[in-house]
């Protein structure tokens, strides 16, 4: 945890990475809402201050058709572009350079997925295209497979965010495998965060509950029926989830423990 002076005199918990600090430990998506509008709202109430933007899907420069910065200002919000759609180092590596001299954004979400319909981390491409990106200056947050061995070798690298996922995109199946991210988390130094598979609250909740840095969720809020207020629920839970990761859980135990002394009754 990270304890920079709030307004107001008390420890901020913030999180940090690639030098640049926020309060928020929610990162959603702009992809999959029936509209810009929704888009816009549905970030809005959140309370993220990052968003992934699939440059592949946005439109980010056509401003003959609606645009995605016209719902959310990149001066408030922290812009990351991410490789979605990439089955190759190849064009993850082209997507991201092309999206910088764009943009000028250098702070990047690398994925690169196997084929549908699993749409697993292809962990070959990823250590390929991150090792390109890396020696061309990027600032890599990858996504990755729950693999603690290929997480250390990607922080050695010098990615800056190990971001395995909870289960395959767009799933919304919750996290399948949290021992595993418990003992990645062990082996790794810089920000760790999940990144997929969150389906409703509860989720987002235990990923923080575990010691996540943060969550990152596009379909959970965007497929919600009610999406902007899936958004302040997810929004809710990671604000509760890592409270109770702070606060340190009662131990489990096998058995009662009254919560009452049974000595000393009155008679």
């Amino acid at each position: 945890m990270d304890g920079s002076i709030a307004p107001d005199g008390a420890t901020a918990d913030t999180w940090t990475v690639a030098g640049r600090t926020f309060r928020s430990r929610l990162i959603v998506g702009t992809g999959r809402y029936k509209d810009l509008e929704e888009t816009g709202r549905a970030i809005e109430a959140s309370g993220a201050e990052i968003v992934t933007v699939a440059v592949r899907r946005v439109n980010l420069s056509d401003s003959g058709a609606p645009m995605l910065q016209d719902y959310v200002d990149p001066k408030k919000y922290t812009y990351l572009p991410n490789t979605a759609g990439c089955f190759t180092a190849k064009d993850a590596v082209r997507t991201l350079r092309l999206a910088r001299e764009a943009g000028g954004w250098n702070l990047v979400k690398l994925e690169v997925l196997g084929p549908p319909p699993l749409l697993y981390p292809d962990m070959h491409g990823t250590f390929e295209a991150a090792e390109a990106l890396i020696n061309d200056g990027f600032e890599v947050m990858v996504y990755c497979a729950d693999d603690p061995i290929a997480a250390k070798r990607l922080q050695e690298m010098g990615c800056v965010a190990i971001m395995p996922l909870g289960a395959p995109i767009g799933s919304g199946l919750g996290l399948q495998n949290p021992a595993m991210l418990s003992m990645i988390m062990e082996h790794v130094t810089v920000p760790f965060l999940v990144d997929a598979g969150v389906g409703t609250a509860s989720d987002a909740a235990i990923a923080m509950e575990l010691g996540c840095d943060a969550v990152l969720l596009n379909s959970a809020i965007a497929h919600a029926r009610d999406p902007i207020l899936m958004a302040r629920a997810m929004k809710a839970a990671v604000e509760a989830g890592r409270l109770a990761y702070r606060a340190g859980r009662m131990p489990r135990r096998m058995g009662a423990d009254p919560s009452s002394p049974l000595t000393g009754l009155i008679r």
